[in-house]
């Protein structure tokens, strides 16, 4: 059983940073894809960048450039480093690992931005 917990959400002006950290049960150069998506009220679910065990990205148009993931196989985490932050930014993000045929989802993490 995978367990995935976010952190480092919160409040920031448009323009600014964040970092978001995943951190992970299994080691995470086990895992096929890490990932991380996110949700507006009473949207579907986006998928925002994506990091396989061959350190292969993906990015959703919407944020490349900006946003950078990457992992760190020793701690067991992936991180989510977002820059120039935009207001329709705002959602709560959740990280997600791809072990095998399951997907295994994070509580999510709210990054909201406003000036």
């Amino acid at each position: 059983q995978v367990q995935v917990v976010e952190s480092g959400g919160g409040l920031v002006q448009p323009g600014g940073s964040l970092r978001l950290s995943c951190v992970v049960s299994s080691a995470v150069d086990t895992i096929f894809t890490m990932a991380w998506s996110r949700q507006l009220p009473g949207t579907e679910r986006e998928l925002v960048a994506a990091i396989s065990r061959w350190n292969d990205t993906d990015y959703a148009d919407s944020v490349k450039g900006r946003f950078t993931i990457s992992r760190n196989n020793a701690e067991s985490t992936v991180y989510l480093q977002m820059d120039s932050l935009k207001p329709e930014d705002s959602a709560v993000y959740h990280c997600h690992a791809l072990v095998g045929p399951t997907d295994y989802w994070g509580q999510g993490t709210q990054v909201t931005v406003s000036s």
